[in-house]
């Protein structure tokens, strides 16, 4: 089977691997869609953390079943995404319930070998069966439910202003659900295209470009003074994540889910005076893969607006690099298979 392997920063080679054999416990899948996302890109780039070389990439799943034990519950022909954070089920997180932290934690295309190939072997526990959905739409849960995680850990409450920094495919996907859970939603990217992609796309009503607006001004316009009383990251840049601890009301949560190499730099008087929370948002749980499916199910969400670019596997190693450019307007990148 064919390959696609990150051998170092900036070099994909596609080689020639035998198809996985099943072991128990195991299902055999064939790879139909390849969501690429900003772990991939920062991985390409040589900013990701928790990162070796060489690495096969790819998390983002659509998934048919080729190969399972028949008493796992799934059919040769079922259509799957997978949870693809595997967890030891030992350390202190997964005995206190948090797989998605284990302090072992073995991330599909991270720290162990991902989808970009066109057969994997994946532990069925690790499995989600929608045979409603399509290879895109399943692709593109595992995104949605690290915003959905994020805005959990916000507990983000009816009618309050939550300000989402960074209008990439996880921004966006923390949007849609601050959305649905009753949050009065603020939009602000430093990219235009973007940025119009929120309001004409999402209905964000409030949008802010913090490359031409004064964002302090802007966010007590909006808020009537108070400013948001929930604050996200979604861009894993150093200089806005430090910058947005000035946007917080008193008494808000900040929440990061973008994540850089470098320090938090925070002015302590500032932070202290709003009893602010800090927290991070890392992965995503069985339960926030669920919400989104049924989200998902129920039309109150539609992902497949957010592919912008299509490419077929055999030209991802040609065109990957062009998707890190902002001029190119990528916000998700479908690879398809056969």
């Amino acid at each position: 089977m064919n390959v696609l392997i990150c051998q170092q920063p900036g070099q994909f080679e596609y080689v020639q691997q035998n198809k996985p054999v099943l072991q128990r416990g195991h299902a055999i899948l064939q790879v139909k869609r390849i969501g690429i996302c900003g772990t991939d890109l920062h991985a390409f780039e040589g900013t990701q953390p928790y990162f070796q070389y060489p690495r096969v990439l790819g998390h983002e799943l659509g998934c048919e079943v080729v190969e399972v034990d028949p008493s796992s519950g799934f059919v040769p022909g079922d259509k799957v995404t997978i949870v693809p954070y595997f967890a030891c089920g030992e350390c202190v997180a997964c005995r206190n319930e948090l797989p998605n932290c284990c302090a072992a934690i073995q991330v599909f295309g991270v720290h162990i070998d991902g989808g970009m190939k066109e057969f994997i072997s994946v532990p069925t526990k690790a499995l989600l069966k929608a045979n409603d959905m399509s290879f895109d739409e399943l692709a593109l849960v595992e995104p949605l439910a690290i915003g959905a995680h994020g805005i959990r850990r916000a507990a983000v409450q009816q009618g309050e202003f939550v300000l989402v920094i960074g209008a990439g495919p996880i921004g966006l996907g923390i949007m849609e659900f601050a959305r649905i859970a009753g949050g009065k939603v603020i939009a602000m990217d430093v990219n235009t295209t973007r940025l119009d992609f929120c309001k004409d796309k999402l209905a964000v009503k409030h949008t802010i470009n913090a490359a031409t607006e004064d964002v302090l001004q802007r966010l007590k316009e909006i808020t009537n003074g108070d400013m948001p009383t929930v604050v996200i990251d979604a861009t894993g840049n150093q200089k806005a994540i430090n910058a947005a601890f000035l946007y917080m009301a008193h008494g808000a949560r900040y929440v990061l889910v973008g994540l850089q190499k470098g320090n938090l730099e925070v002015a302590h008087p500032e932070f202290h005076k709003r009893e602010a929370t800090l927290m991070s948002s890392r992965n995503a749980t069985q339960e926030d893969f669920d919400h989104v499916m049924r989200c998902m199910q129920q039309k109150l969400v539609d992902p497949a607006t957010y592919i912008t670019h299509r490419v077929a596997f055999t030209d991802v190693k040609a065109q990957f690099e062009s998707w890190i450019n902002p001029a190119n307007g990528v916000i998700k990148a479908m690879v398809e298979l056969s």
